[in-house]
């Protein structure tokens, strides 16, 4: 049997089908929004961010085809925090990268729906962002920035780099969400390695030159910067002055000895932001956060800045030249 159809009536369902194409392709080619708050700043230049881009793009995903990034950075004044959470969570993005633990406090504040990852997460149970690392149960997850005892370990390597030493200045910031347990640890180090310290507290930029002044005062032997937003953000400026007071410093981010500082250990950040990559990835394809395991960091890697050594006059001993993961020279 042969079913005859009408040239309008052929025209009308071609003309149809053609319409839908043009929908069926733009639908293809919309592009999700993935937000980025950070606490100090971040670009797609930077290494962390870096590592996010690479990640995404090994997963297929190409910025500018696929999706648009949208970055808000706090510049290490963690007070803007709230207002540029505020800001990203207007938009409406498939998903908020945000880091570090403060700036997902900040999101989290304010939405429990958009999903919300983050690859330097502390202190997340008692903060209530998560109920758990096995099954989080809200909408944030992604990978731990720290392991039980790295402050004692970058405090034993601070006395492997000063040999014998036994003054440490302890460069802190008591508004960080992971002062207290950063503190809580550097304490039992120094019960363990026999040191006193001199902590240096501080809270804004201004701060960190007359702490300089105070701990060449105070003539300690070697400092140890903790991990912070602040820090992080003012690494050049702290690695100048370190350089200009000739004080050894041991960091806790690989970015400070790129920046200039002498040497650091500590998870790798790029990898861990490398990493969240696939938590994006499974998020835009349906998945909830409350069923993503958080991840612990794998990767530690001690880096030695020998032109930053040369600076203060400084001899890196070869037993730490020996196990370092990166010299820069």
């Amino acid at each position: 049997m042969t079913v005859t159809i009408g040239r309008r009536k052929l025209l009308a369902a071609l003309g149809g089908a053609a319409a839908a194409w043009p929908l069926a392709a733009r639908a293809q080619t919309v592009k999700r929004v993935i937000g980025h708050l950070a606490a100090a700043s971040i670009t797609s230049s930077a290494p962390q961010g870096q590592a996010i881009e690479a990640g995404l793009q090994e997963l297929g995903y190409l910025e500018g085809r696929d999706y648009e990034m949208v970055r808000k950075s706090a510049e290490g004044i963690a007070e803007r925090l709230p207002v540029l959470a505020a800001e990203m969570v207007r938009l409406k993005p498939d998903v908020i990268v945000a880091n570090p633990t403060p700036a997902v406090v900040a999101v989290r504040t304010l939405t429990t729906t958009i999903p919300i990852v983050s690859f330097m997460l502390a202190d997340e149970v008692r903060l209530g962002l998560v109920a758990s690392s096995a099954r989080p149960g809200g909408n944030v997850t992604g990978l731990l920035m720290r392991v039980d005892g790295m402050v004692g370990k970058q405090i034993e390597l601070a006395t492997e780099v000063v040999s014998g030493a036994k003054k440490l200045g302890i460069l802190l910031n008591p508004g960080s969400a992971d002062a207290a347990n950063q503190r809580r640890e550097s304490e039992a180090a120094g019960t363990a390695f026999g040191v006193t310290y001199v902590y240096a507290e501080l809270r804004t930029p201004d701060e960190i030159e007359p702490t300089f002044q105070r701990l060449s005062s105070e003539r300690v032997q070697v400092v140890v910067t903790l991990y912070d937003a602040l820090f992080f953000q003012e690494r050049n400026r702290i690695a100048e002055l370190a350089v200009a007071r000739r004080i050894p410093v041991v960091y806790a981010a690989r970015d400070h000895v790129a920046a200039g500082g002498l040497i650091s250990y500590k998870i790798s950040l790029r990898a861990n932001a490398h990493r969240v990559a696939a938590y994006i990835d499974k998020i835009l394809k349906g998945a909830k956060p409350a069923d993503l395991p958080l991840e612990f960091p794998t990767r530690l890697e001690l880096v030695i800045n020998l032109r930053a050594a040369k600076a203060i006059g400084f001899n890196v001993p070869p037993t730490l030249l020996a196990r370092a993961d990166e010299v820069i020279e």
